[in-house]
């Protein structure tokens, strides 16, 4: 049901609730009808209809009748007023009071008016010049290495979830957060100087918490040639070639890794606004700032040498050091310090894409914002904690990558899932899209705090199991019948423009039913994936859209004599192929036209 349906259904049932209670001797406001939207939910069932309302037995207390009594009545109201005419082919009272109401196949119809009037925004909210602006972070790896599937998955989700929120008309930007700074990238530095020395990694002179995979060697033979790399926001690092000198190493491995990350996250399709170093918290003074504001707040206290912030006063389990008894800050602290800029620069909302390791860090950093009590919501930032990804290629689980040694990096996947040539590891153009399009689609296929096996073989198999292929399928199907009509989905639009009398009433097939239902569902699952920051469910719709189209398409016939007819499927068509193309755009994914 179209949302303006939905709201005219809603006003309609308000005025058969207010000639209820005028005829009861009460008040509308006596009743609180207020979530008489709010009630309109689609049954799971559809023999129970296209949408239900639960109305009556809100109003039972307030009338003291029963609910089958007062959905009784208020069907009476209702059959009366326009909307029964117009659009509902019945309303029944079913089970303790609930009352059903089944659409006419023309009002099932109209949905196929809102995708012709504008193709490409169908589902989508327009932007207001006032509208909210969102911060999404996400992947916010370390660079000390190639990203990992793990980060591929943050990477989706997050892109995903951006463009989601976009489309429900937020000003949204895309933010990548680099710890740069601490032990970790001391480790990498020290591995990349073993390394340029001659050191290998089983040798017992190589640092202990080194890095050992390939890439370290790269980095270390282009620090030996005096190499020059540059990463997308800064501007290009030169090596002096200095094995002695650990600081140039580490500046010009930062970033050689940032460079290959930007490499890897162009290959998967994502752009960033911004990106956020966390060495700059520490250049610019503002992590002992924060960490003064919270002493002068009240809120930390020195024990044991050390300086610890009271977390149990905003609800965390324990209090938590911030200050080591050694002079070093502990990890969440930048993180609160990070967010205070989120803050000043007028993100009121910002949404963290982590994996669930991060999930003691919530507690941390909303409470170090309270304690500052700088006008910062209790629940800023907003988190989605996403689970692991397990590969499995060939019937066995692949846990590492022969390039970073210890784990599947993104890359790795996006080849195998393109059938990128095994020799080189490099995926030709097309497969490289194709991979993209896998992967992209499979990560954001489960709820984000689901564990997920990711199998190469299922995504690149040409079959029904496989998601992706069946919805982008559904596409090139769509386009080949158009294809064969001599039309384009552009062309169908505007034909249906230019006759806006043609008749749609024809579309009366129960499979054509089932299809026009669930495209009038597309605007409402890009609001609700928005709402719950779910892109998983945008993912499972489109599934049912092909699903639907598929078995349309296995019943019916489409290039049928009859013009009216032919005009209507087409036209059917042309619809769902826009939506479908719509959805996997959200996704990061291609429409192909043929397959």
């Amino acid at each position: 049901m179209l949302a303006s349906q939905r709201s005219q259904l809603a006003q309609s049932l308000l005025a058969a609730c207010a000639a209820l209670a005028d005829r009861q001797g009460k008040s509308l406001g006596e009743l609180n009808c207020s979530g008489v939207e709010g009630s309109l939910e689609k049954p799971k069932q559809p023999e129970h209809g296209d949408i239900a309302s639960n109305i009556a037995l809100r109003l039972a207390k307030p009338l003291a009748m029963s609910p089958p009594q007062i959905a009784a009545q208020l069907v009476t109201t209702l059959k009366t007023l326009p909307i029964s005419s117009e659009c509902l082919q019945s309303i029944e009272v079913a089970g303790p009071g609930f009352i059903n109401f089944r659409l006419l196949p023309k009002a099932r119809a109209s949905v196929l008016v809102e995708v012709a009037r504008a193709p490409d925004q169908f589902g989508i909210t327009p932007m207001a010049a006032d509208a909210p602006e969102v911060l999404v972070e996400f992947v916010s790896a370390n660079p000390t290495g190639p990203l990992h599937v793990g980060h591929g998955r943050q990477a989706a989700l997050g892109d995903s979830l951006a463009a989601i929120l976009t489309a429900t008309g937020l000003k949204v930007s895309r933010e990548f957060y680099y710890n740069d700074a601490g032990a970790q990238i001391q480790n990498l530095a020290m591995s990349v100087q073993a390394r340029a020395k001659g050191i290998l990694p089983d040798d017992s002179a190589f640092p202990a918490d080194g890095y050992r995979g390939d890439y370290i060697n790269d980095i270390a033979l282009a620090y030996c040639a005096k190499a020059t790399t540059e990463a997308a926001d800064s501007g290009a690092v030169t090596s002096s070639g200095d094995l002695e000198d650990l600081e140039a190493i580490r500046k010009f491995s930062v970033g050689y890794l940032r460079h290959e990350q930007d490499l890897d996250l162009r290959a998967f399709g994502v752009a960033f606004d911004r990106y956020y170093l966390e060495s700059s918290l520490y250049e610019d003074g503002r992590v002992e700032d924060t960490v003064q504001q919270l002493i002068q707040a009240g809120y930390a206290y020195e024990n044991e040498g050390a300086l610890w912030l009271r977390t149990t006063d905003f609800g965390d389990d324990k209090d938590r050091v911030m200050r080591k008894s050694d002079g070093g800050y502990t990890y969440f602290v930048p993180d609160v310090a990070y967010h205070v800029t989120k803050w000043e620069r007028g993100f009121t909302r910002a949404i963290n894409i982590q994996g669930s390791d991060h999930h003691g860090t919530i507690a941390r950093v909303r409470a170090g914002l309270q304690a500052l009590n700088i006008g910062v919501a209790p629940s800023f930032p907003d988190y989605v904690l996403h689970k692991m990804v397990t590969v499995m290629r060939g019937g066995e689980e692949v846990k590492i990558s022969k390039r970073a040694g210890s784990y599947v990096t993104l890359r790795d996947l996006i080849t195998w899932s393109g059938e990128g040539d095994p020799v080189s590891g490099q995926a030709l153009a097309t497969d490289e899209q194709r991979g993209r399009d896998a992967v992209r689609f499979f990560l954001v296929s489960r709820r984000a705090d689901s564990e997920f096996v990711f199998d190469v073989d299922l995504a690149l198999s040409k079959s029904e199991d496989n998601p992706v292929y069946y919805v982008q399928y559904a596409h090139a199907r769509i386009c080949s019948v158009l294809a064969q009509a001599l039309e384009t989905r552009e062309s169908v639009f505007v034909a249906f423009r230019d006759r806006p009398g043609d008749s749609l009433e024809t579309l009366i097939a129960p499979r054509e039913q089932a299809l026009l239902n669930r495209l009038s569902e597309f605007p409402d699952v890009i609001n609700n994936a928005a709402s719950e920051l779910s892109p998983h469910l945008l993912a499972f719709y489109l599934r049912e859209l092909a699903a639907d189209f598929h078995g349309f398409y296995n019943s019916e016939r489409v290039l049928v004599d009859d013009p009216s007819l032919r005009s209507a499927r087409l036209l059917l068509l042309a619809a769902t192929g826009q939506t479908l193309g719509n959805g996997l755009s959200l996704l990061g994914v291609s429409a192909p036209n043929r397959m």
